[in-house]
């Protein structure tokens, strides 16, 4: 029930909140929160709203040199690769971290038949306005 609420909300959060928005063929990427620290001079919260269609994967990436990342899965099941560590399925209510500097080799939902959703928390310079770069 309460994972059901926050997605809802979420959903209808990220459709109001005039931000970034990312959409791809296989995912769709949306700023559902943007708040400076108020007690880290520079510092922001952004949460980012992953969306991944069956079968859909992000391209290989990496993020700001100054974000550090907290992901939880809503929804589904994401297969996950940081670095040259090993690729991990992560399932609904599992999370992950990405340090400064880390590379996302592989980012893709689990299943061919159902979409995934995860919730993306970075801390990152408040002026940063490109949160994902991704490879050509």
């Amino acid at each position: 029930m309460i994972k059901t609420l926050f997605c809802a909300t979420a959903f209808l959060f990220a459709s109001i909140v005039a931000g970034a928005a990312h959409d791809g063929d296989d995912e769709k990427v949306t700023l559902v929160y943007d708040q400076p620290l108020p007690n880290v001079p520079g510092k922001s919260m952004k949460g980012v709203l992953v969306e991944y269609a069956p079968g859909g994967n992000s391209p290989a990436h990496t993020h700001p040199d100054s974000a550090f990342i907290y992901a939880t899965v809503l929804e589904g099941a994401i297969r996950s690769q940081v670095n040259d560590g090993p690729i991990v399925v992560y399932r609904a209510g599992e999370n992950f971290s990405e340090f400064p500097g880390d590379h996302h080799g592989v980012s893709e939902n689990a299943s061919e038949t159902e979409r995934a959703l995860l919730l993306a928390v970075f801390v990152v310079d408040t002026d940063e306005t490109n949160l994902t770069t991704y490879e050509k």
